[in-house]
């Protein structure tokens, strides 16, 4: 018989801190900044070919003071969401048409599959001699970035969805719009995220291409000019620019998976 009146208590599991994982992400880049800075202020490392962490934090404050990182940015980011915009749209409509399409498919996939492998550098003469070094053979440089990656993963998102659920859509009585809008749409999601997400960083790269071809403006440019003076710290402060705001894109593509995606069971990985 066990006593009465007697607490149970299950032993606490302490939940692990969210703060732990962000520390530890931290740690390596901390760590390599500041051997980094050692190395450099005691002379290990030449200036001119790696400036010291501090000597770029001093670049970013005098851009940042002087208005120029804003202008530069805002310019930058205009250019990439008209051409992300422009170049995703396209994507998305084409890859629908052919994944719902065979005849589409047919018609259209072998031209862009062969088109897709052709580099950007390679393509830029043309849009130079086509379009002139204006703001309209920017944006098409970066437009045609972004069109790859969300045309080929929209595809292949709505032909990898599984046969057998087509099954269950004609039980359940469906009719076409309902097979779309219900069944293969949710379906090709993941894959059509994946293209977004993909599209943004060839947006990102196709701006850079683009900035460095004849621009008077933007962080490619900004680039360009400091090479051309030989200046490397303004070089690495446009490259961390780059860097920063193209993870926060990332990160925002991701926020919209995971609340898009709150259906999917996936494997998430092990706390090792």
């Amino acid at each position: 018989m066990r006593p009465k009146n007697q607490n149970h208590k299950a032993p606490s599991r302490r939940r692990p801190s969210r703060r732990r994982p962000i520390a530890i992400g931290f740690l390596l880049p901390v760590l390599i900044l500041a051997v980094w800075e050692i190395a450099g202020t005691a002379g290990q490392i030449s200036p001119t070919i790696l400036p010291t962490p501090h000597v770029i934090a001093v670049e970013f404050y005098n851009l940042a003071r002087s208005g120029e990182l804003l202008l530069h940015l805002r310019i930058s980011l205009w250019r990439a969401a008209v051409g992300f915009v422009l170049g995703g749209s396209a994507g998305l409509a084409l890859g629908l048409w052919s994944g719902f399409s065979r005849l589409a498919e047919k018609r259209l996939d072998p031209s862009i599959q062969m088109l897709r492998t052709v580099p950007h550098l390679a393509i830029t003469p043309l849009f130079i001699l086509w379009f002139g070094f204006g703001e309209l053979s920017k944006i098409l440089l970066i437009a045609l970035g972004a069109f790859f990656s969300v045309y080929v993963n929209t595809f292949l998102g709505i032909r990898s969805v599984d046969a057998k659920l087509f099954e269950v859509a004609r039980v359940l009585e469906f009719d076409r719009r309902s097979q779309i809008t219900r069944l293969i749409l949710p379906a090709a999601m993941p894959n059509i995220l994946l293209g977004i997400r993909l599209g943004l960083g060839a947006a990102w790269l196709g701006l850079v291409v683009a900035e460095m071809m004849g621009s008077s403006a933007g962080v490619g440019y900004l680039i360009m000019d400091a090479r051309y003076f030989s200046i490397t710290s303004l070089v690495f402060a446009g490259i961390i620019i780059f860097a920063v705001v193209g993870k926060l894109t990332d990160s925002l593509v991701r926020l919209l998976e995971r609340r898009l995606l709150r259906w999917r069971d996936s494997y998430q990985g092990e706390n090792q």
